[in-house]
């Protein structure tokens, strides 16, 4: 009876040995393996690309200052012009009328006005004479000065349909380039720039502007005069030195960039306004920049952050803030320090206390 006794007893304790073992094994099991890296530490230098678009030093569109019909056009597209080059004319028969109207009532007046002045000057006479009164002398002469008014009116509006007959001939602003014409001879042409359509497109393009969206926390590093390199399309291979002329000063609400001006010498007339280019900056970094593979970042309701791993083999999640994506690998300005243990592909659902082990195949990134 002993004898059976003591083996039910070594039974029993061999099954709660090996359920308390199953337990622990499971739960051992139930702890994430992770891979563990540690962050990157990037060059001194910061190497940015960034697209602009290439545009004309000075740029006009032209469009007319009168009405009636092209009579002809003495540029086309890809024309290089002079300031005050002419670029075409305009046949004005409607202004034409006005003016010779215009110069007809002001011929009109002038007569009235000459015969009202020396009848002017008669009453005076008399007046010293004492043949008239004072009074009617000087309704005399307030009526020449009423005259007068009128033929001076009639001038101006004369010198005004004048200077506007003038506009009948289309000039170049400034030296440039012809790059669009958008009349061609018998169009009918309507005044000012709301009702009227765009006649030729003037640019100066012997020095371009390039415009480029700089991302906010790049701007402190960018001044007037720090130089870039750009390359355009066209010109697979071939790179041109610019240097930076104005900053806007300013951060765009809705894209979180500072637009940049760029002055480029293009006396050769090899970029052409308008075009894509790549523009490539290269900064000098003067705090130390961390990068860690896109992999590792979690987005949540949080925010940004990274799963880093204590002492005691427990996460902690860590804010972070990025500077620029690379691709496969981004890179930190805020969040983490340099022997940070950080988990590569975090498992989801992590969060700040979860127990884990790490891998005995780990890399340093």
């Amino acid at each position: 009876m002993i004898i059976i006794v003591a083996i039910v007893t070594i039974g029993l304790i061999s099954r709660v040995s090996a359920s308390k073992q199953l337990r622990s094994w499971t739960s051992e099991q139930a702890i994430p393996v992770v891979a563990v890296i540690t962050p990157g530490m990037q060059e001194n230098t910061t190497s940015l690309d960034l697209p602009g678009r290439l545009q004309p030093y000075s740029r006009a569109i032209l469009y007319a200052r009168v009405n009636g019909y092209l009579k002809s056009w003495k540029a086309d597209i890809g024309t290089q012009v002079k300031a005050g080059q002419l670029l075409a004319e305009i046949e004005t028969p409607d202004l034409d009328q006005q003016l010779l109207q215009a110069k007809a009532d002001l011929a009109s007046l002038e007569a009235t006005a000459s015969l009202a002045k020396t009848t002017a000057e008669r009453w005076e006479a008399l007046l010293n004479s004492g043949y008239v009164s004072k009074q009617a002398a000087a309704e005399k002469t307030g009526d020449f000065m009423t005259k007068q008014a009128l033929v001076n009116a009639a001038r101006a509006n004369v010198n005004g349909l004048q200077v506007l007959k003038s506009f009948a001939r289309i000039v170049a602003p400034f030296d440039g380039l012809i790059t669009a014409r958008l009349t061609d001879i018998g169009a009918l042409i309507n005044s000012g720039s709301g009702t009227g359509q765009e006649l030729f497109e003037v640019s100066s393009t012997t020095t371009l502007r390039v415009y480029v969206n700089v991302p906010q926390v790049y701007v402190p590093s960018i001044s007037p005069g720090t130089k870039v390199t750009i390359a355009v399309p066209e010109h697979p291979g071939k790179t041109y030195t610019a240097a930076v002329v104005a900053s806007a000063q300013a951060v765009n609400n809705v894209s979180s960039a500072t637009q940049i001006q760029i002055q480029i010498d293009n006396a050769r007339g090899e970029l052409l306004p308008g075009g894509f280019a790549n523009v490539n900056f290269r900064l000098p970094n003067n705090r130390p920049t961390m990068s860690v593979p896109a992999s590792a970042l979690i987005f949540n309701k949080a925010g940004l952050s990274v799963a880093t791993i204590d002492l005691d083999d427990r996460v902690v999640l860590k804010p972070v803030m990025i500077m620029r994506d690379l691709g496969k690998l981004v890179e930190l300005s805020a969040g983490l320090k340099p022997d940070d243990r950080i988990i590569e592909n975090p498992p989801d659902g992590i969060s700040n206390g979860d127990r884990v082990r790490i891998s005995s195949i780990s890399s340093r990134n």
